[in-house]
């Protein structure tokens, strides 16, 4: 017991405040901002039926290495409305999986993503399928929750959902709000499940904003909130937001998607009218060129607010036709996947000497691509 007791004061000495007292049990919904991080000493499961593991007739000996890299990470799997067309509905999809995860590797955690908001579009007059699919959704997200049941998992809920509000209907924002807080709602009670909620990427909204939006849909009843899921911006600058946003919502705790960001974002300056006029940044969200997987999961993080870095994003597919991309979204994008491998760091910020990632003077136009506005 005395061994027992040195080892929990120096780890509190070396600053890992979230370590169990002797004999405590971790709760795995962590709801209190105060208590043990849930998915420290947690092994995540690595879903071997994704699509990088199906093989692909394009793959090539050389593009082979750099797939690899993808394939020894755990990344989550999607749930969505591409789901419905399930015979056994999403209730015995999820619960399917979570079977096979735990037969193929006993003592794994499966992450799980529910992505069934609908974001098709965005303008003044986009209702998102209107109170009919509203209605759907809760539905759907009850069906989920059933699925899941008593299981030990994470659940990412719901990204870009948040940070897209502003593309539907002014008449349909707060609706899609009370929607997305019913499902918070539902997977709150999940009674082994940490959930964490959408809340943008660092490069995307307000702080403030953020988080009077996460205050609304109820983050207080789940462990916190996810950063950069479909974003590449860097890990130290979504530390930062992460944390101005978690001082704003009690303390919540996070975690960071590192799939795509190892060699950062694609920023640049573009002028509003004439020379010498104020300009405005421009963000390349589809496809940017030369990008690698970040930091590899891992509860190691650099503050202590910061549950994990996971690969909540996944890494090969398509975002859209652009930038060679398949047109629908979702679809396997291969070279997209090797390209992720082949640029892969592990850096938390953009080191010295580089640009756009890369070191030496890489051309805008290399990193954009078709995405480079005039």
């Amino acid at each position: 017991m005395r061994v027992i007791c040195l080892v929990v004061l120096a780890l509190v000495v070396l600053g890992v405040t979230d370590v169990p007292a002797v004999g405590q049990v971790v709760d795995p919904r962590g709801v209190s901002p105060g208590s043990p991080n849930p998915l420290r000493g947690e092994a995540m499961h690595l879903d071997r039926r994704s699509k990088l593991f199906y093989g692909d007739w394009r793959e090539t000996a050389a593009g082979r290495p750099f797939l690899e890299r993808i394939k020894s990470r755990p990344v989550f799997r999607w749930f969505g409305r591409w789901n419905l067309s399930s015979f056994a509905g999403i209730r015995g999809y999820v619960g399917s999986y979570i079977r096979r995860a735990h037969s193929e590797q006993p003592g794994t955690v499966p992450q799980l993503a529910v992505m069934r908001h609908q974001g098709r579009e965005c303008h003044s007059g986009y209702d998102g399928g209107g109170p009919e699919e509203d209605e759907q959704t809760r539905q759907w997200y009850r069906d989920f929750a059933s699925g899941v049941g008593d299981s030990r998992v994470v659940i990412a809920f719901e990204p870009d959902s948040l940070g897209t509000i502003d593309c539907l209907a002014k008449s349909r924002q707060r609706t899609r709000m009370d929607v997305l807080r019913y499902g918070v709602d539902v997977l709150s009670q999940l009674p082994r499940a940490t959930v964490y909620i959408e809340a943008g990427a660092s490069d995307w909204e307000p702080a403030a904003r953020t988080a009077k939006l996460l205050r609304y849909v109820g983050v207080r009843k789940v462990r916190g909130f996810m950063l950069n899921v479909t974003h590449y911006d860097w890990t130290a600058n979504n530390i930062k937001y992460g944390l101005d946003v978690s001082r704003r919502v009690g303390g919540k705790p996070f975690v960071i998607s590192t799939s795509f960001n190892g060699r950062g974002p694609v920023h640049y300056r573009r002028p509003i009218g004439r020379k010498g006029q104020p300009s405005r940044r421009v963000t390349v969200w589809c496809h940017p060129l030369k990008r690698g997987l970040g930091i590899a999961p891992t509860t190691t993080t650099h503050h202590p607010k910061v549950d994990a870095y996971l690969h909540i994003g996944r890494p090969g597919y398509s975002a859209g036709p652009c930038n060679g991309g398949p047109s629908q979204v979702g679809a396997w994008f291969y070279a997209r996947a090797v390209m992720f491998g082949r640029y892969a760091t592990n850096w938390i910020k953009p080191p010295r000497g580089t640009r756009y990632g890369l070191y030496g003077n890489p051309s805008l136009r290399s990193v954009a691509g078709d995405q480079l506005q005039p």
